[in-house]
């Protein structure tokens, strides 16, 4: 029989992989997380350095981790320098209101003086992002690699978990693929993010699932002058989006590209109307406010200024809005059909009310969404009500804790999604060990 060997024991280098020739089925451990990403790091990390002392991290992939290093174009947008709780909570779609307890506990602030205790610095961008001071994704994972060993954290990884079982006399039973045995375990959490095995598991254990669709995604548009505008970004865009009776609106930085539209604003308005999107099977009718904030009088007074001002000016020579690119200008002269090399003068009126329209509530439709893959995170997971937020153990389950993108919570761009991670993992760290702590208390009381 295999023993158990102190989990005191110095680790490994924090870029290779912990053996478990040590873990022993006949004993359980004190936690088992299934999943290596940032919740469930976070999470084992947290319960170690707090007198957990057997921690083990299943994971199904070669390597851990693996969207924080491809996130951010491999800068890792680590979380977001937002200060407030319930203004925090406002950039989750789904779970916003809830997530006001547990950002309570744990938020953005809390995040970068974790990060910062642990040798990582975050450097704020002008828009809030964070970003580790290195600007590589590869120093966030080294930093929780190195934090696991300091803690004597284990890793294995290549094993995906197929089946979960809560024992009669408390704690669970887990097996799957790469294991050479069941593991016994006293807690378990899973931190599976999207992957559908961690929705099975959990849907095993009696949780209800909400079923995931795609959040955070680009638009697919039926325009041909906009096509033609490939790769440029403008800033006060307000996007208004109605399906049925609801209504989305956002207003940011958006990107053309040879589908349609992409960038910030159109990634958030995709996250809010992520369930309305997938239920009109990504159909609609997008009103695009190209003014920067104008209006439509705005609008209409510069064009009759400009009729005055630059009366034997062409209309594409003499561009009267300067945070429109000539190239978009020009395709807006297409699509009302008028030549750019007419004069200002010469503008037939109607023309120009085509034009107001075309800069204030341009009419497109939606004919899709973005590539398949191109999605950042799903919305729907298990439902926040069977989970203790204050906790993030199961209400349904106890010893089962859940973080991350399996639950039914995600937020926009700019960190927040990786923030809810880092909080959740961390609240079910604190949990764990709290609870460990007092079953150590009681078996001690017991024994005298």
């Amino acid at each position: 029989t295999r023993v158990m060997c102190s989990m005191t024991v110095p680790g490994p280098p924090a870029s290779a992989t912990a053996t478990t020739e040590s873990l022993c089925a006949s004993r359980p451990l004190d936690l088992i997380v299934i999943g290596g990403g940032p919740a469930g790091y976070m999470a084992a990390i947290t319960a170690a350095e707090h007198g957990v002392s057997e921690v083990v991290v299943l994971e199904a992939t070669p390597e851990p981790l693996q969207k924080v290093r491809i996130s951010g174009g491999g800068r890792c947008n680590v979380t977001h320098a937002c200060w407030d709780p319930v203004e925090l909570s406002s950039h989750y779609p789904r779970g916003s209101r809830p997530l006001r307890g547990p950002f309570s506990r744990f938020a953005c602030g809390d995040a970068i003086a974790w990060f910062d205790d642990h040798g990582l610095t975050l450097v704020e961008e002008p828009d809030g992002r964070m970003f580790p001071q290195q600007n590589r994704s590869e120093a966030v994972i080294h930093c929780l690699q190195n934090a696991a060993t300091r803690a004597g954290v284990q890793l294995r990884t290549k094993v995906m978990v197929q089946r979960v079982e809560v024992q009669r006399d408390g704690g669970f039973v887990v097996d799957g693929r790469g294991l050479d045995q069941p593991l016994k375990a006293r807690n378990v959490m899973l931190a599976t993010g999207g992957h559908p095995s961690g929705r099975k598991l959990a849907e095993s254990l009696g949780h209800h699932v909400v079923p995931p669709v795609p959040s955070l995604f680009s638009l697919s548009l039926q325009s041909k002058a906009l096509s033609a505008c490939s790769g440029i970004a403008i800033d006060e865009v307000s996007l208004d989006l109605k399906l049925g009776d609801q209504r989305f609106r956002q207003t940011g930085r958006v990107l053309i590209t040879h589908r349609g539209l992409s960038g910030p604003a159109t990634l958030r308005l995709s996250a809010f109307a992520a369930r309305a999107l997938h239920d009109s099977h990504y159909k609609g009718e997008l009103k695009v406010d190209w003014s920067g904030g104008l209006g439509r009088q705005g609008v209409e007074q510069r064009l009759r200024q400009w009729r005055l001002d630059m009366a034997r000016r062409t209309l594409i020579s003499a561009k009267p809005f300067e945070h429109l690119p000539r190239r978009l200008w020009q395709a807006f002269l297409s699509a009302v059909a008028v030549d750019g090399e007419r004069r200002w003068a010469d503008l037939p009126l109607k023309v120009e009310r085509q034009l107001v329209d075309i800069l204030c509530a341009h009419r497109l439709l939606i004919q899709g969404r973005g590539p398949f893959g191109e999605e950042f995170v799903t919305a729907g997971g298990v439902a926040l009500g069977e989970v203790n937020l204050a906790t993030m153990e199961s209400r349904r389950c106890p010893g089962l804790y859940v973080a991350g993108e399996l639950l039914d919570v995600d937020g926009v761009t700019g960190g927040f999604n990786f923030q809810a991670c880092w909080s959740g993992g961390w609240l079910a760290g604190q949990a764990i060990a709290d609870a460990e702590s007092q079953l150590l208390a009681t078996e001690s009381d017991q024994t005298r």
